[in-house]
């Protein structure tokens, strides 16, 4: 896998790996093999091929092994679908059964080997398709289907025979789809629509049904990927395929499990580099993937907060239902680019522009105030006694003449107003008739975004079924909720192209100086010493307070007189984690006495906790400021992360962090802080200076050159306390752990 770690292999002793053993370094990099300048320093991937699936999608032949016409047989509906599909797609089928000499008519080839010609693809109806890979390999067959289940979803065993199928896949070269997957690939799509598609992706066919039903509501679908256990064909591969598509939209996922992080980041910015949105429902929002750990940073970052900060890092849009599926891909999919970030509710009522305008602010919709020119220009219209700032409150839409186009016509002309909504609770023609006319009319003359919720639990009203659902022009939503979770994607993924720069273009490929210094204080297996641990961030040019580690007490009076008074003294061995709760700091020491007290009470309490010790150490005290954490841990899917929070003795209790995976660059460090929670202690709080921003942002980044050149060798790396100082003055770590893996 490529996110797997490598045991304790430094980074140049993989990279000399990769060149001396002749290794595949990674996947192959349009259409060749990768070479050692397309891995990152930690020999990781930085680019990924797009497989070349066109012939999966749409193969000039294609051989069914297994093929059935016998009533009641499994196999036979099978067939049966199938044929439908590759007379649609204008493919040759051949079936190939061992004791048939036809099926439905068609001549039956005995096997693989005995096909009259070579086919694209190959769609396996057995239930072992191990023994076949072979044949399928020798006859040149570029893709194949494994319907059968019993592999890893089944237990150990199935893993087992998965990793097996696996392993004959990668030697023959074919490309497979499966196991335990299903016909979803080969479903009837609807030619007859026009306008960008969506391109859908499920590990569960029975997931996907909601989006491939949209069709029956005019959405264009182009294609459908149900990648089942992946033992080969993943996700990402799909995703990567889609994005270059040029009908494609929109590609919406439903994902139990990713296969391999970097292969899915590597996708997922393929397709932020082309401007395509990626709209995801990724199952285990819940701990249990979480693991305990030694360090805050470990306790903090459970597996699917790594997962959302990674999606959200390449623009990935994460939902949590199949309805917000449906309808955040078909806006992505369908709408143009905003002209304007403004959003303007338009309705027919106070009470309901009200409500929707709290909802809207309150999900960080922009609802900005229309000008007083704007909203005398809607008063012609409008009565004087109704509110038209935003929201627009009509008191009911005109019926009778032009007034009501000409009232959307204007608030579309505003420059400040990109996204026009108008919540309809419920049908009360003639008047909510003539209103969606007049919203469809001007939806089709403007290049600005127009919404409509139709509220009505029925949705049988010609209003929806004929004149909402009848244009591709206007977004319909059902609900309030998942027309704000739409349109707020819209915004953001709009907003995230636009700037988007792929960090995988400026990664690190060879090692800092810092390099050669870090790996002189790798102990693998082991947890540093604090004073050990402080070497290690110096190397990276992280900051840390000035210290002297001693081992008797005059040597701590006169490295306090060195240092200078106040000072810290700590107690630093390979097995503390948590020095503060054993009470083996002491802060603020003023004098010798002091110095020599602590040094006696710190060897005391070290002895009786039984905690083995390699010195005290004596340090300056660091001038108040804000508290931070910044870490280091392993993720098993994409290997090492970086975390920044509010840090101090609450860490643990506050759980106020925020991930990313590297790479990532200056701007996405500052996006971590402004995911806090807590930011605000940053700008200063109770007449507080600000905090120096920029010095934690460097720490971050600092950290994460370590994540990339030490990552693999870190379990996890935990800086708590950081205190970030006044603007212009740093920020210095006092406290620091490290466990080598």
């Amino acid at each position: 896998m490529l996110g797997s770690t490598h045991g304790t292999l430094t980074t140049d002793s993989r990279r000399a790996r990769v060149i001396a053993c002749g290794e595949q370094p990674g996947p192959a990099v349009h259409g060749r093999p990768a070479e050692v300048d397309d891995l990152d320093v930690s020999g990781r991937p930085l680019y990924a091929d797009v497989p070349d699936l066109d012939r999966f999608f749409r193969p000039e032949a294609v051989a069914v092994i297994g093929a059935s016409d016998a009533e009641g047989r499994p196999n036979t509906g099978v067939t049966r679908q199938l044929l439908a599909w590759a007379e649609r797609v204008g493919a040759r089928l051949h079936p190939v059964h061992p004791t048939r000499a036809a099926v439905f008519g068609i001549p039956c080839s005995p096997s693989v080997a005995d096909l009259p010609e070579p086919v694209d693809l190959a769609v396996l109806l057995v239930a072992d398709p191990l023994p076949v890979i072979e044949e399928l390999t020798e006859a040149k067959v570029k893709f194949a289907v494994a319907f059968a289940p019993g592999f890893a979803e089944t237990g150990e065993e199935g893993a087992a025979a998965q990793e097996r199928l696996t392993a004959a896949v990668r030697r023959s070269g074919l490309r497979l789809l499966g196991p335990n997957t299903n016909l979803n690939a080969f479903e009837e799509f609807r030619t007859d629509l026009d306008g960008p598609a969506i391109a859908l992706i499920t590990q569960s066919g029975h997931q996907g049904r909601p989006v491939f039903a949209l069709q029956e509501l005019g959405v264009r679908l182009s294609h459908w990927a149900p990648t089942g256990n992946e033992a080969d064909l993943e996700t990402a591969d799909f995703l990567s395929y889609f994005a270059e598509r040029p009908e494609v939209g929109a590609i919406a996922c439903y994902v139990e499990g990713l296969k391999d992080g970097r292969s899915f980041l590597l996708a997922a910015d393929r397709a932020a580099r082309r401007k395509v949105p990626v709209v995801a429902v990724k199952v285990g929002r819940t701990e249990t993937g979480a693991r305990t750990a030694a360090s805050h940073t470990g306790k903090l970052t459970g597996a699917d907060t790594v997962v959302d900060a990674a999606m959200r890092q390449y623009g990935v849009i994460r939902v949590d239902g199949l309805d917000e599926l449906q309808d955040t891909a078909t806006l992505l999919a369908r709408a143009r680019p905003p002209r304007a970030e403004g959003v303007v509710v338009y309705s027919i009522s106070g009470g309901t522009g009200a409500h929707f305008a709290d909802l809207a602010t309150e999900a960080g919709l922009p609802l900005p105030v229309l000008t007083e020119a704007k909203q005398a220009e809607l008063h012609q219209w409008i009565p004087e006694y109704l509110s038209v700032a935003n929201p627009v409150d009509n008191g009911g839409h005109p019926v009778g003449d032009e007034r009501g186009r000409k009232i959307i016509d204007a608030i579309l002309a505003d420059p400040s107003v990109g996204v026009l909504i108008c919540p309809v609770t419920g049908p009360f023609p003639p008047l909510s008739d003539r209103l969606v006319r007049d919203l469809v009319d001007a939806a089709e003359h403007t290049d600005k975004l127009v919404c409509v919720v139709w509220g009505s639990p029925v949705g049988t009203e010609p209003a929806y079924r004929e004149v909402l659902l009848g244009s591709s022009r206007v977004a319909t939503f059902r609900t309030v909720a998942n027309c704000i979770t739409a349109v707020r994607a819209y915004l953001d993924h709009h907003r995230f192209v636009t700037g988007y720069r792929s960090p995988f273009d400026h990664a690190p490929r060879t090692p800092s100086p810092s390099f050669r210094k870090a790996q002189a204080l790798m102990r693998p297996g082991q947890q540093l010493s604090e004073h050990a641990a402080k070497q290690l961030l110096r190397a990276y040019g992280i900051r840390v307070p000035r210290e002297q580690l001693v081992t008797s007490a005059a040597a701590a009076v006169r490295a306090a007189g060195q240092i200078g008074y106040p000072v810290v003294m700590k107690a630093s061995g390979a097995r503390i984690a948590h020095k503060t709760e054993l009470g083996l700091v002491k802060v603020g020491l003023t004098s010798a006495s002091q110095v020599r007290d602590a040094y006696r009470e710190l060897t005391d309490i070290a002895r009786y906790e039984d905690v083995p010790l390699d010195g005290i150490l004596v340090c300056q005290m660091v001038e108040r400021g804000v508290e931070m954490v910044v870490g280091l841990t392993h993720d098993d899917l994409f290997g090492p992360t970086v975390t920044v929070g509010l840090g101090g003795v609450l860490v643990e209790v506050l759980r106020d962090t925020a991930v990313r995976v590297p790479p990532f660059g200056e701007e996405q460090a500052r996006d971590m802080l402004h995911e806090l929670r807590g930011r605000a202690l940053l700008d200063g709080v109770r007449g507080r200076p600000p905090a120096d921003r920029d010095a934690l942002v460097e720490v971050v980044l600092r950290v994460q050159r370590m994540a990339l050149e030490l990552g693999d060798d870190l379990a996890e790396l935990d800086i708590n306390p950081l205190v970030v100082l006044g603007q212009g003055q740093g920020a210095v770590a006092l406290d620091a752990l490290v466990v080598c893996r």
